[in-house]
């Protein structure tokens, strides 16, 4: 089982939305699997995403006004908390989605979050300063990414790159993979080791390897949707 959680009553059954890459297919079919003993639910909202790199073309897809627009649709399904699953602020910086949450809890007074904020929050919840980077990305990406964290104090101490640039493209990348590249970055014992990408199939590399490799892995798409569970329940 990827993921447990206890059962939560009929009468505090919450709404989860979750505003998504449109070229995901690893989220939804996630939560199907983390919710199946939960009686809350989880709704998704699409926002157009085709490739990443560092082009403006490609920085255009998240302009601030379009992922508003998009999250704010989830609205109407009377969600209890609003997540953005994409892992853009990994290379825009994390201010981007601090931006992005602030201006929608505003428009929505619905409690607000995104993967990279909660990816972040890792950090203090285990007292890392070191981490591990797994990503489908490029070499110039990864590095923006390297270069975000170390402007908020964390290092880098080894990472792994798959070279995608087509975003609906990384979700095939096989978990055999994903698996191999945690084993590579653990060699240098990191205090955590993230898999940055929430259409890479991590969820279960993460379960199995964390314990593998006694280091702390977290996958962003587990990471997402624990951070709308987490928001809906008013929890810090």
């Amino acid at each position: 089982m990827i993921y447990s959680s206890p059962k939560y009553r009929h009468d505090v059954l919450k709404r989860i939305g979750i505003l998504i890459p449109s070229s995901n297919t690893v989220l939804e079919p996630l939560s199907a699997s983390m919710f199946s003993n939960i009686e809350s639910t989880v709704h998704f909202s699409r926002l157009r995403v085709i490739d990443v790199t560092l082009n403006q073309d490609s920085y255009a897809q998240f302009s601030m006004e379009k992922q508003i627009a998009a999250a704010k649709l989830l609205c109407d399904a009377g969600v209890d908390s609003l997540v953005w699953g994409g892992t853009s602020a990994s290379w825009l910086g994390a201010e981007h989605d601090a931006k992005f949450c602030g201006l929608l809890e505003s428009a929505t007074g619905i409690p607000s979050g995104s993967c990279t904020l909660e990816m972040n929050r890792l950090f203090s919840a285990h007292n890392a300063k070191t981490f591990g980077l797994v990503t489908p990305y490029t070499s110039d990406v990864q590095k923006r990414i390297i270069k975000n964290y170390r402007s908020m104090g964390f290092t880098c101490l080894a990472e792994q790159h798959y070279g995608g640039t087509i975003s609906s493209e990384f979700a095939t990348i096989e978990e055999d993979v994903i698996a191999q590249m945690v084993r590579d970055v653990a060699q240098k014992k990191p205090d955590i080791i993230l898999i940055m990408c929430t259409n890479m199939r991590g969820a279960r590399v993460s379960e199995e390897l964390s314990h593998d490799v006694g280091i702390p892995v977290f996958d962003s798409a587990i990471v997402t949707l624990q951070a709308g569970l987490r928001l809906a329940n008013g929890l810090a």
